[in-house]
């Protein structure tokens, strides 16, 4: 099988309590009328949610379809993941205001409490004034402090600040305490995995109007103790993120390049300007995957310079 233009998915949009409208105003998404949405999931396949195929004749396949059914032709024969399912999720976040404090389990510590461990990326993709995201903990924070703040609402003052801009990108390992301040819209690139406690929620009600559900003995066993104070990454060009579970990096183009090289596949999120590739056209907030097999694998920037985020599996 040979085609001839990327494979685009059917987004998946989420409703979040701390979501917006933001997707539909910057990038043109066509979100369900009056609700707050939070995520859109581009790429997932999970048993309670897949990505579905909007064109090629591919159209209604599943990605779980793709991973299983027709791994050579859209994978290539190079990837040799073990992974029953497509071992990456992507999306598009949208945060109106701030997201809880969490965390998400290393693997030791997911196998014994029964979740999914979970690594991840976020690039800021845009960003309003004096946005913000919280990563890591403050110098001299120890586990102690830390359970002290926990019990007297103090959780935020342990916690790195960080201010961003658009552009900026920030690794979040599996064991790092983190949240996502008001005013970022953020792709995140992350395992396929669901398992996230949440540490404190700023004394917030959820969509149900009740305190949202915290996981505080979880939060404790799964939080890095060591992880002080990570810096951001402000990417000019190339590698953002080589980790054992996805490769992402950044594209600045000003003419044709390859997107796959090495007969693999390559997924791309659309940053800014416009770009072909086969019998496909793409803008801001797009997310196309370009199959092993697909004829023509050049991407063109269209009217000037164009940028993407590259992502791969190793």
């Amino acid at each position: 099988m040979k085609l001839n233009q990327p494979i685009v998915f059917e987004p998946l949009f989420m409703e979040r309590v701390w979501g917006g409208r933001q997707l539909e105003t910057l990038f043109g998404k066509n979100l369900p009328a009056g609700l707050r949405i939070g995520e859109s999931w581009e790429l997932v396949d999970r048993e309670q949610a897949q990505s579905v195929v909007h064109n090629t004749p591919l159209r209604g396949k599943t990605l779980h379809e793709l991973w299983t059914d027709f791994r050579e032709p859209v994978f290539g024969a190079k990837t040799t993941s073990a992974s029953p399912r497509f071992p990456l999720l992507i999306k598009l976040l949208d945060a109106q205001e701030r997201l809880s404090v969490q965390v998400h389990p290393p693997a030791q510590v997911a196998a014994i409490l029964g979740g999914e461990p979970k690594t991840e990326m976020w690039y800021i993709a845009h960003t309003f004034q004096d946005a913000d995201i919280f990563a890591g903990l403050k110098k001299g924070v120890e586990r102690d402090d830390f359970e002290r703040a926990l019990h007297e609402g103090k959780v935020a003052e342990k916690i790195h600040r960080l201010p961003v801009e658009t552009g900026d990108s920030i690794f979040i390992p599996s064991g790092r305490i983190h949240a996502i301040g008001a005013g970022n819209v953020i792709v995140e690139v992350q395992q396929n995995s669901d398992t996230t406690y949440r540490v404190f929620d700023w004394n917030r009600l959820g969509l149900d109007g009740k305190p949202r559900e915290l996981h505080i003995a979880e939060s404790m066993q799964s939080i890095d103790f060591n992880d002080i104070e990570p810096s951001i990454t402000k990417p000019a060009g190339d590698p953002i993120v080589n980790c054992e579970y996805f490769h992402v990096e950044k594209w600045n183009l000003d003419g044709p390049r390859d997107a796959i090289g090495d007969g693999s596949f390559a997924i791309f999120t659309t940053l800014s300007g416009e770009v072909e590739c086969g019998e496909g056209s793409f803008h801001p907030g797009d997310f196309f995957l370009v199959p092993s097999t697909q004829i023509d694998h050049l991407i063109k920037p269209v009217n000037g310079p164009a940028s993407l985020l590259r992502t791969t599996i190793p």
